[in-house]
């Protein structure tokens, strides 16, 4: 892979990232790949040449220095930095995935139809796959940490190691090359991992709470519609009450003339005394406007 093809896709990784994501990127780029590239490769570069034992058994300094570095820390370094990389290309591809469809459904149902507002827009699928990559690289962080902090004893270089392995004939005082400069960039490199480490837990929480905001909003955005919406049927049905009390005589004269309803039909009537006296009385008249 060339320096352009490398640059355009860390480009696409920075241009979908969040803030947390771009400064994540530079410490990547900058004091781990630079570093690595630049200054980490001559150190190690004669590791096994400068490591020197007092003894000249053959095979004893291959077998000793195979057994205090049976990882050099250079393509441990370099192992980490392909697999830490390799979770933001998902996010990538998923962008590229959507810009295909996106590309067939305006090709099938016209350009003004669109399945995505913003296709690089950490929405949906999106969004997960980016957290996603986010716990993949912390993981992968982590493994690595744990690897070199498991072989190398807390990333300690001592200056001379003791060596027992056969075909030793017995224990042999053996060197390491330049043992302070290697170790000032192993706390260098583990540094720069522990960073990367901090940065991907802070983005993680940035856009967990920031979906949980932003979820908190709609939620509140629909109560309060919904509340809007019962006051306004609380006054729609005030006004319809008022309006059948105040209702005008012609309006109030059709109510007369229309048959009891269910309830008015089974209402008791009380009526006192002196009106059914009355009505007899009425009844018990001669009618006088027949003659």
């Amino acid at each position: 892979m060339d320096w352009k093809t490398f640059q355009a896709l860390l480009s696409g990784v920075n241009k979908y990232s969040t803030a947390f994501g771009r400064v994540w990127l530079s410490v990547v780029f900058v004091f781990r790949v630079m570093v690595y590239v630049v200054a980490a490769e001559r150190v190690w570069g004669d590791e096994q040449k400068d490591f020197d034992c007092n003894t000249k058994q053959p095979g004893c300094a291959n077998v000793c220095y195979d057994h205090f570095f049976p990882i050099s820390h250079i393509r441990l370094w370099a192992l980490q930095l392909i697999f830490v990389t390799c979770p933001s290309f998902m996010v990538v591809m998923h962008v590229a995935y959507r810009d295909d469809r996106e590309r067939k459904h305006m090709a099938k149902h016209g350009n003004e139809s669109k399945l995505y507002n913003n296709t690089g827009k950490k929405h949906g699928g999106l969004w997960w796959t980016y957290l996603i990559s986010l716990f993949v690289k912390t993981g992968i962080e982590v493994s690595f940490l744990y690897i070199l902090h498991r072989i190398y004893d807390s990333f300690y270089l001592p200056r001379l190691v003791k060596c027992e392995v056969s075909p030793c004939p017995n224990q042999v005082d053996c060197y390491i090359g330049h043992p302070t400069e290697k170790k000032v960039f192993t706390y260098f490199m583990v540094g720069a991992s522990a960073l990367c480490i901090i940065l991907n837990i802070c983005e993680i929480i940035y856009l967990i709470s920031k979906r949980i905001v932003r979820c908190a909003n709609k939620v509140k955005r629909r109560n309060r519609n919904m509340a809007v919406h019962h006051g306004k049927y609380d006054d729609d049905h005030f006004n319809n009450c008022n309006d059948t009390v105040m209702r005008p005589e012609p309006e109030l004269r059709e109510l007369k003339e229309k048959p009891p309803s269910f309830r008015s039909a089974f209402k008791p009537s009380f009526r006192p005394s002196a009106l059914i006296l009355e009505e007899k009385i009425r009844a018990s008249a001669p009618n006088l406007s027949t003659s």
